[in-house]
């Protein structure tokens, strides 16, 4: 008989700061565990932290190394024998909605390692994952435990804006991220979905520091309120327009691109208001599509927004990446440019979309020869479509 139902109930009963004793004890009472850790991926994608006992975490491990990071990396359970014998190390994916968020590392005698043991090891850590992502609105434990290093103030509040850095679906997957992790200024993303579509807005925002950050909060909640009103992309460009100009009074301005996806037509409604580029990778064909440009939201009183058209097809990929990618300079002076950034976009052409921003971005800072001054946002959106009911 099976114990998975007495271990998600200890799960998904245990106080939000708990659910890491919660969970050791289940899995020692119901698997037989012999130990289980958590390791959190840090805000800039580099390392897992391993939790000791939250907040506090020990030596971060790279994210992209031993069993910890292929699991990571590659969404998919990992083993290793423990080295005095009879147990196994099991290395198993925290992830909520294609949102990654660390590894659960489990150690078990190696008789409960069989097909059950390890489907239903994998189930509980997507529950604690969720319980993870819940408890974050009532403890502060699993945001400190994520932290390689502090944030500045403006980027604690973009990155608590921000929606996720993943989120996966039968028709799309996503994947974000946003650099310098650690100071991030006035670059966002954000996504709200239906069972019809998906509406994604990425910003630019302009500006350092604090002043960055209010500027794009605003931006953002404004075109969430109208968003959430029920009204359309151009309808919603136009109302936070409104709240920014009257806020700034044109002083200052954010560009922002509002995109609205019809699930089951691949139709793709735009509104390019002074916006990061978007990228289209269709097969092996890389081009940039472009809009007519119209104005950044908050330059001028009342501005008319007007939704353009295109469509996407199965197996095409989106980018969206903000001028602190294309436009940096290395140290001798050299952009980064259409060329470069063409060249890593076919470099990532085999990660899924949650693995591509990161790729991309390091690809900048070998560029750079050092980390990103400037705010760089990457956003990827694997488009699969809707298979026809006819």
């Amino acid at each position: 008989m099976t114990h998975f139902p007495a271990a998600e109930r200890a799960v998904r009963g245990a106080a939000p700061f708990g659910l890491l004793d919660a969970v050791r004890a289940a899995l020692a009472e119901h698997y037989d565990a012999l130990g289980a850790d958590l390791l959190l991926a840090d805000y800039g994608l580099t390392v897992l932290q391993p939790v000791t006992d939250l907040p506090h975490t020990a030596e971060p491990q790279p994210v992209d190394a031993g069993p910890a990071g292929r699991a990571f990396a590659g969404q998919e359970p990992q083993r290793r024998p423990v080295e005095d014998g009879g147990a196994v190390d099991l290395f198993l994916p925290m992830t909520v909605r294609g949102d990654r968020l660390g590894i659960l590392r489990v150690r078990v005698p190696e008789e409960r390692t069989t097909s059950q043991d390890l489907q239903e090891l994998g189930a509980l850590a997507e529950i604690l994952a969720h319980e993870i992502v819940v408890a974050d609105r009532d403890t502060d434990v699993y945001l400190q435990a994520r932290r390689a290093g502090r944030l500045t103030l403006a980027a604690e509040m973009q990155w608590q804006l921000l929606p996720g850095r993943g989120y996966t679906r039968d028709e799309y997957a996503i994947g974000a991220q946003l650099e310098p992790a650690y100071a991030i200024h006035g670059d966002n993303f954000d996504w709200a979905a239906t069972s019809e579509n998906l509406t994604l807005t990425i910003t630019n925002g302009m500006g350092e520091g604090i002043e960055a950050s209010l500027l794009t909060n605003l931006a953002v909640n404004a075109l969430r309120n109208a968003r959430r009103a029920g009204i359309g992309i151009a309808d919603q460009a136009a109302l936070a327009d409104q709240a920014l100009h009257a806020q700034y009074g044109g002083s200052q301005y954010v560009s922002t691109l509002l995109l609205s996806f019809d699930l089951a037509s691949g139709r793709v409604l735009a509104v390019d208001a002074g916006s990061p580029q978007l990228w289209l990778q269709r097969g092996r064909e890389i081009e940039q599509i472009p809009f007519e440009a119209q104005l950044p939201l908050g330059m001028f009183e009342e501005t008319d927004y007007v939704a353009q058209e295109f469509e996407v097809l199965p197996g095409d990929r989106l980018f969206f990446v903000s001028d602190g990618v294309y436009d940096a300079l290395s140290a001798s002076g050299e952009a980064y440019g259409e060329k470069m950034l063409a060249r890593a976009i076919r470099s990532a052409s085999l990660l899924p979309a949650s693995a591509v921003p990161r790729a991309i971005l390091q690809e900048l800072v070998v560029h750079l020869d050092a980390h990103a001054d400037d705010d760089a946002l990457v956003v990827c959106l694997d488009w699969f479509g809707r298979e026809s009911s006819g």
